[in-house]
C-alpha cells in the first residue's frame, strides 16, 4: 500500500443538495462511504475527528477516498430506517454517479445498511456491516432512548452517563457512570452538533427497527463483524442475521463488546481483506 500525502489527509466538509452533511479525506479513485452510528449523526469535531481520521488511514493507504455522510437534516418525525437508506441511495445517485465501491456501516449505520443493501442493490459494490444485527436488544433500546433524550434536550452530562453504560453496565457501575458522565458528555458528545428533532426521529426509528424481512433480499456479499459480548446485538441475533443474508461472511471478535469492536484496528484490516478477496 502506498502512503498518501499529508495534503490528501486534509479533511473536507460540506453539505450535499439533499441536506446530508459530509466529511471527506483522500482523493483516491475508489470510493468508500462510511455510515456512522447513532442515534444522532453529525460531522465530528475535535478529538472525535482525529479518532475517525486514524481509523480511516488504512483505507486511505489502500487508495480509497473516504466519505463520512450524516443522516439528512430535518427528517420527518415518522422517518424510518428504510427511509434513511433511501436518503443515502439518493446521495449516491446525485453526488457519486450512482455507485460507491465500498460501504462500511457501523452500529445504527449498519442497521441502515441492511435496507440500503436490500432495496438499492446497484448503489455499491461491497458492504461491511460492523456491530449491527437484525434487531436491537431491549437493553440497548432503553440506553439509547435515554441518551438520545438527554442529547436532544442539551443535557450532555445525562447523555454521557447513559453512554457510560456502554462501558460499565449494570447497577454496580452506577457510581462510576456518574463520574464518567460529564467527561464523556463534554469531550465526546458535546463536540458535535446533533439537531434535537433529528435525534428524536432516529431514536424512534431504532425502537421499531427489525430488518429480518428484508435480509434475504440482499444479493451482494456482506461482511458482518460482531463482538460476542455485544449487549446491543446479542450473539444469537447476530447469528440469525448472518443466516438470513444469502452471502454473508461473519467474523467474531471474541471477548469484545460493542465499543471495543468499533474501536479495534482489526476492522479496517478485515474489511480490506474482504474487499480484496472478492
Amino acid at each position: 500500500m502506498a502512503r498518501v500525502s499529508a495534503a490528501q489527509r486534509t479533511a473536507r466538509n460540506g453539505t450535499f443538495r439533499n441536506g446530508m452533511d459530509y466529511l471527506s479525506w483522500g482523493n483516491g479513485r475508489k470510493t468508500l462511504l462510511f455510515i456512522q452510528g447513532g442515534p444522532g449523526s453529525a460531522v465530528p469535531q475535535g478529538m472525535m475527528r482525529r479518532m475517525f481520521r486514524r481509523q480511516f488511514e488504512p483505507y486511505l493507504d489502500a487508495g480509497f477516498a473516504v466519505w463520512m455522510v450524516t443522516r439528512r437534516r430535518n427528517m420527518p418525525p415518522e422517518h424510518t430506517i428504510a427511509d434513511m437508506a433511501d436518503d443515502y441511495a439518493q446521495v449516491i445517485t446525485e453526488e457519486f454517479g450512482g455507485h460507491i465501491d465500498v460501504v462500511v456501516a457501523e452500529s445504527f449505520g449498519g442497521m441502515i445498511a441492511h435496507y440500503l443493501a436490500a432495496l438499492h442493490p446497484h448503489a455499491f459494490g461491497r458492504v461491511a456491516v460492523v456491530i449491527a444485527a437484525a434487531e436491537v436488544s431491549d437493553w440497548g433500546k432503553d440506553v439509547d432512548s435515554r441518551m438520545a433524550a438527554a442529547l436532544a434536550s442539551g443535557d450532555t452530562g445525562g447523555a454521557g452517563r447513559a453512554f457510560a453504560e456502554y462501558l460499565v453496565p449494570g447497577p454496580h457501575g452506577r457510581w462510576l457512570r456518574r463520574l464518567l458522565g460529564p467527561a464523556i458528555g463534554g469531550r465526546l458528545l458535546a463536540a458535535s452538533p446533533y439537531p434535537p428533532e433529528d435525534i428524536r426521529t432516529e431514536a424512534r426509528a431504532e425502537l421499531s427497527f427489525n430488518s429480518r424481512a428484508v435480509l434475504p433480499r440482499i444479493r451482494q456479499p456482506v461482511l458482518l463483524i460482531c463482538g460476542d459480548s455485544d449487549r446491543f446485538f446479542p450473539k444469537d441475533v447476530a447469528l440469525e442475521t448472518a443466516r438470513l443474508i444469502p452471502d454473508c461472511t461473519l467474523i467474531w471478535y471474541e471477548g469484545h463488546g460493542h465499543l471495543r469492536v468499533a474501536a479495534s484496528s482489526r476492522v479496517a484490516r478485515d474489511v480490506l481483506a474482504f474487499v480484496n478477496r472478492r
